[in-house]
């Protein structure tokens, strides 16, 4: 029984003496080594843990994206910097109610091109994004304004005068003072109507007509309207017309030119509205038919002194009608080339006949003179063995045409 006990001491010490490194079952010593799990992690070439690597790559390459996608290239970018420069000087400047005018209508290319450049000079901010590492550790003025758009400037400028130009046309042509000046002018052309087809009547007959068709009832029109028309072309313009209705007693007469008179009322409206509206509208009238008759005025005073009053349609006669435009003139020493030739010419029309000249005569110059007076604008110069083309006067297509014909094988200068 003692043996039995002594068996179970020995095993029970056995226990107890493994107790600090037994503390629990699955577990290992604080000074072990292996002690705990030891976690295995994949890693990349470049030391990054997982898919760092890969996802920095991924974020690089969609910043480049975006930068190229949606920031603006060198030439975009310069131009909202040159717009922004020109649009700070010109401005916009209220003229009439709803009409709108730039400062710049009338400066010059030369000064705002001027202004232009001094403005991107002063910009040194960054013109474009640095997003790369060149661009990000490059010297400073690189990538500014006042280094990458100044090649720009006369491109843009050019651009932005031609959108000015057509915003200020636009502007015009719905503004009020168009549109009332539009009206005016349909009311004027009622009256010039009315005028032409009424001028010989009696002025109250005339004035009652202008009143109905273009008077203060009818839009854009009035009675200053009404009275330029009706006064149009009076024969009480001047103290002659005065004196012709003293003689006539034709006292509502016209004069003779009563309807360009009617013509030149329309065309100051028509002016007017070409100035409000920015329109370059031309008027065409009917050529009218003036009396080249003699006034009673001049009648009379033919009577009181007994001699007629010369006549305005008397045809001159031409005597030089049929003069050639072309001259031939041989020379009495050799002429080599186009410029002597064209001096020999211009000194045979500028001196005189009497003065002596190695290549003319006199009477060839006198001859040269009387004929250029007449009409002739090329004088042909021939010697032994050249023929010169020398023009003296500017002559039409025509007249070159026919010459190069007729002379093709001699030499213009």
């Amino acid at each position: 029984m003692n043996k039995i006990l002594c068996l179970f001491g020995i095993v029970g010490a056995c226990f107890v003496g493994n107790a600090a490194n037994a503390l629990s079952a699955g577990t290992v010593g604080a000074d072990d080594a292996s002690r705990g799990i030891i976690i295995q992690t994949p890693t990349t070439s470049n030391g990054l843990r997982g898919n760092a690597g890969l996802a920095n790559a991924y974020k690089t390459n969609q910043r480049n994206t975006y930068y190229m996608v949606t920031q603006p290239d060198v030439d975009t970018a310069c131009r909202e910097k040159i717009f922004a420069c020109l649009s700070e000087y010109c401005g916009d400047v209220t003229v009439v109610p709803g009409q709108t005018s730039s400062k710049c209508r009338y400066a010059t290319e030369t000064e705002l091109y001027n202004y232009a450049m001094l403005c991107l000079q002063k910009d040194t901010e960054i013109l474009l994004p640095q997003y790369g590492a060149n661009t990000r550790n490059g010297m400073a003025g690189m990538n500014t304004a006042a280094r990458l758009c100044p090649s720009y400037v006369q491109q843009e400028l050019m651009a932005y005068l031609s959108m000015a130009n057509m915003a200020e046309q636009l502007s015009k042509s719905h503004s009020d003072l168009c549109l009332l000046r539009r009206k005016e002018l349909e009311a004027a052309m009622a009256c010039h109507s009315v005028a032409l087809a009424y001028g010989n009547e009696t002025n109250s007959m005339l004035t009652s007509q202008l009143t109905d068709y273009c008077g203060a009832g009818v839009p854009g029109g009035g009675a200053e309207m009404v009275t330029r028309f009706a006064n149009a072309g009076n024969v009480g313009a001047n103290i002659w017309g005065w004196a012709e209705k003293i003689v006539n007693l034709e006292m509502n007469n016209k004069g003779a030119d009563w309807q360009a008179a009617i013509d030149a009322v329309l065309a100051g409206y028509t002016n007017r509205m070409n100035l409000a509206c920015g329109d370059n509208m031309q008027l065409n009238t009917v050529p009218h038919v003036s009396s080249n008759e003699p006034s009673s005025l001049q009648a009379v005073a033919a009577l009181a002194i007994g001699a007629a009053f010369p006549t305005t349609n008397q045809q001159v006669p031409n005597p030089y009608e049929n003069q050639s435009i072309w001259m031939e003139l041989t020379s009495r020493s050799d002429v080599y080339n186009a410029n002597d030739a064209y001096q020999v010419v211009m000194a045979g029309l500028s001196n005189a006949p009497t003065t002596q000249n190695a290549f003319l005569t006199s009477a060839q110059m006198d001859d040269m003179q009387r004929a250029y007076t007449r009409g002739t604008k090329v004088f042909v110069l021939r010697d032994s063995a050249r023929c010169y083309i020398v023009p003296a006067a500017q002559m039409t297509q025509q007249e070159q045409s026919l010459v190069a014909q007729v002379f093709a094988n001699c030499t213009s200068k």
